[in-house]
């Protein structure tokens, strides 16, 4: 059945990334504009999207309402992307669907694209599900991603911004921000991140325009031991953190901020529902420490520069850290592989290097060269065919020179699905 529904998927992928509302709007009239009464709270950002998503989804489903959660990428499955109370969509159900939503195409107009073909099914889904609510994360920007078709988020939510696909969003951080920016809907309530600063009048600016209600949280205090404490005087509660790093202070933050929004709203979520439901979070492949071949791994996306900068700045702090370090890395190659490099190597380090597969990958031998030019002293920097070799080599070396060398798989989370299908990692 998996393969099935890969095929179907794949016949749509030539059609490649193009931004714009006109041919899911289109689909979905065909489907009977299953979105239209779908309540949902809408996830924009640069970084932390999904983490925010999988709090959200957490809480609510423990609060006891039906819960649809829709996200990407997926690691090893097309089901992933689509979750009823934080289960994946079964795969006899998602072939269904997506022959109903092929079946819909008019081919007298411009194809969908993958993301389309996929998100259509996710809105049908949940729809057909009768869910209470949605969490839906942002594809790509945001103005002009595929989810962007309803009119009355019950709230939205604008994450960590970085320069991040630029190629399509516009050469700065101030363009990025208008596409992200464009999630908004008036009068509905925003929460947002701290913004940079090259942000800030473009997001006030749409803001007002829009007359739309803002909250700015800040990251939760630091308890130490996993815990966290979110809040002023008025609504300070503590919670515990499941997910590894400091940057989760401020995913969870946002994710607090808007379950008060909706509560606001009328729906049931005390803060000790909260503390709860955050408790149960999961969310695979960021900071998660995995044992393979009988050794201890940290696998992590660090896809782009602002993911390396929380990856750095999590084995800079953490206790369970020795350098130097251990890497096994392949980065797609529309990454600014430079600024990723200089982020995370340290002298000392070895280095493997390997393609992501199935993705337009960077040059392993060419990254190879950057990364000897940045970090010169890298104790080794070698080519890889894939990552289970690179991965037996780098664990065969940290067994020889030094069975404390942390061992760390990033660069793509296309990576880290290709690993986790092949090794059956959970």
């Amino acid at each position: 059945m998996q393969a099935e529904i890969d095929e179907i998927l794949q016949r749509f992928s030539h059609f490649g990334v193009e931004l714009g509302l006109e041919r899911i709007q289109r689909l979905l009239f065909a489907l009977g504009n299953p979105h239209k009464p779908i309540p949902i709270v809408h996830v924009a950002g640069s970084n932390g999207k999904g983490s925010v998503c999988a709090y959200l989804s957490a809480v609510l489903t423990h609060a006891g309402y039906r819960v649809g959660r829709y996200t990407s990428p997926h690691l090893v499955s097309w089901n992933e992307r689509i979750c009823l109370n934080e289960q994946p969509i079964d795969s006899e159900e998602l072939h269904r669907l997506l022959n109903q939503v092929v079946a819909a195409i008019d081919p007298h107009h411009p194809s969908p694209t993958q993301f389309e073909v996929i998100t259509a099914v996710a809105w049908l889904y949940f729809a057909q599900q009768q869910v209470d609510i949605a969490v839906i994360e942002v594809g790509l920007g945001g103005r002009l991603d595929a989810t962007n078709v309803c009119d009355r988020p019950l709230v939205t939510i604008i994450t960590s911004l970085s320069r991040e696909h630029w190629q399509r969003l516009g050469p700065t951080l101030a363009d990025i921000s208008r596409e992200k920016a464009g999630i908004l809907k008036p009068g509905r309530p925003a929460v947002l991140a701290p913004l940079p600063d090259e942000t800030v009048a473009v997001i006030q600016h749409r803001l007002k325009e829009l007359d739309c209600p803002a909250v700015f949280p800040q990251p939760s205090l630091d308890l130490g031991n996993g815990w966290a404490e979110y809040g002023d005087d008025e609504q300070r509660f503590r919670y515990r953190l499941p997910l590894a790093g400091a940057h989760q202070r401020l995913n969870s933050a946002l994710a607090i901020a808007a379950l008060h929004l909706l509560h606001q709203q009328g729906w049931k979520l005390d803060n000790q529902t909260i503390a709860d439901g955050i408790a149960k979070t999961q969310w695979q492949a960021r900071l998660q420490w995995v044992q393979w071949q009988g050794y201890s791994l940290l696998i992590d996306g660090a896809h782009n520069s602002a993911g390396a900068r929380t990856l750095r700045h999590y084995l800079d702090t953490s206790d369970k850290i020795t350098p130097p370090i251990c890497w096994v890395m392949g980065m797609v190659a529309n990454k600014d592989h430079a600024e990723i490099f200089q982020t995370l190597l340290r002298s000392g380090d070895r280095l493997y290097l390997v393609p992501v597969p199935d993705h337009i990958s960077a040059d392993p031998d060419e990254l190879a060269d950057l990364a000897q030019a940045i970090c010169p002293k890298l104790e080794d920097c070698e080519v890889q065919e894939d990552t289970i070799a690179a991965l037996t080599s780098a664990i065969a070396t940290a067994r020889q020179t030094n069975p404390n060398l942390t061992v760390i798989l990033c660069g793509s989370l296309y990576l880290i699905g290709d690993f986790l299908s092949k090794s059956h990692s959970p």
